[in-house]
């Protein structure tokens, strides 16, 4: 993809957010659950597609693989959420770092991974842009890794790190020039529990944007992880805003962790203190005892039809636990709704 139509594509985008309430996805994972897949699926073995990276340890819950060894399901769920409402869709990419395919032994794996994953994503965004002609947009997703910056992980050694920022910052660069060279159209930094990992992933971001020759819309989507109004490193929403704004986001906002409801007074914060767009993707409710979601998609999309009357948001979606079904209900919730205005910037 040339600058200019990338910037074209920005400019596209940033239009039809002023017009309405974009939809984002819902959930990859539980989508994935629902196809029962066994190791020798993950592996590959006997679909059809031979990985072209091999490791000694078991892949059995590596979701990210599964752009390589099953890339028809993966494009089947972006296809299904898009036909359900959503503009934008998250590549199947939310563990594709070295620092966390290195569970799976998978370090050599990444930049397939992520520019197959762009790749797959965006063909199903044609095919469904094909059926009905609306235009959709494919978001880099990328995770938080399994390690924090900000914390030890050993309670008797306060002052001990699993991972440094440089580390970081060289795993989320591999990361962000993969899903560029598979024609991504923004990059979404998603489920911060981190906010210093996160600094990491926005300096990777513009670092292979210089290289690439254009800036991509960034999204920014912190997780409060419990009642407490806070992110697991400390950080309120307001604290959070003033620390990723000068990455000069196309969104900020809040995704997983909780369920509507209780990310509702979070939302509203950040809606009170961030002069760019809000975006909100919260889980279907909370986990019950087995670590599923019971929460329907009427349940949940009346829930983020709220966000929308009370104009607190620009864009919504799903996390953990929510369907195509949920992406549907939450789209028709919000339709009747403006999108949240922009508080005026006041001059110095």
């Amino acid at each position: 993809m040339t600058h200019s139509t990338r910037t074209d594509t920005a400019r596209q985008l940033a239009a039809l957010a002023h017009d309405r309430i974009l939809i984002l996805d819902g959930a990859m994972g539980t989508q994935i659950q629902t196809l029962g897949l066994s190791e020798e699926d993950y592996a590959g073995h006997g679909s059809g597609h031979v990985c072209r990276h091999h490791s000694e340890l078991p892949q059995k819950g590596n979701n990210d693989l599964l752009i390589l060894t099953q890339p028809d399901a993966v494009e089947e769920i972006h296809f299904n959420f898009a036909m359900a409402g959503a503009d934008i869709v998250e590549t199947n990419t939310f563990s594709a770092t070295t620092i966390a395919q290195a569970d799976y032994g998978m370090e050599d794996a990444v930049h397939d991974l992520n520019a197959d994953g762009a790749r797959i994503a965006r063909r199903a965004m044609d095919r469904a842009t094909a059926i009905d002609g609306k235009p959709r947009f494919v978001a880099g997703a990328v995770g938080p890794t399994n390690r924090t910056a900000s914390l030890s992980p050993d309670v008797n050694d306060p002052g001990y790190r699993a991972v440094t920022f440089d580390d970081l910052r060289v795993a989320y660069g591999q990361q962000v020039r993969g899903l560029i060279a598979g024609g991504a159209d923004l990059i979404l930094i998603e489920t911060i529990f981190d906010t210093l990992n996160a600094k990491a992933a926005i300096f990777a971001c513009y670092e292979a944007f210089e290289e690439h020759g254009a800036k991509l819309p960034l999204m920014i989507s912190g997780t409060i992880t419990d009642a407490s109004g806070r992110t697991l490193s400390g950080q309120t929403p307001t604290a959070f805003w003033h620390s990723v704004s000068h990455a000069r986001p196309f969104t900020v906002g809040l995704n997983c962790a909780l369920g509507a409801a209780a990310m509702r007074p979070h939302i509203a914060e950040l809606a009170g203190v961030a002069d760019t767009l809000i975006c909100a993707y919260p889980n279907a409710g909370l986990p019950n005892a087995f670590g599923e979601y019971d929460e329907g998609p009427d349940e949940t999309a009346s829930q983020v039809g709220e966000f929308a009357a009370e104009g607190l948001v620009n864009i919504v979606g799903g996390c953990c636990g929510t369907t195509p079904d949920h992406i549907k209900a939450i789209a028709d919730a919000v339709a009747q709704y403006a999108p949240r205005k922009l508080r005026e910037k006041v001059a110095a």
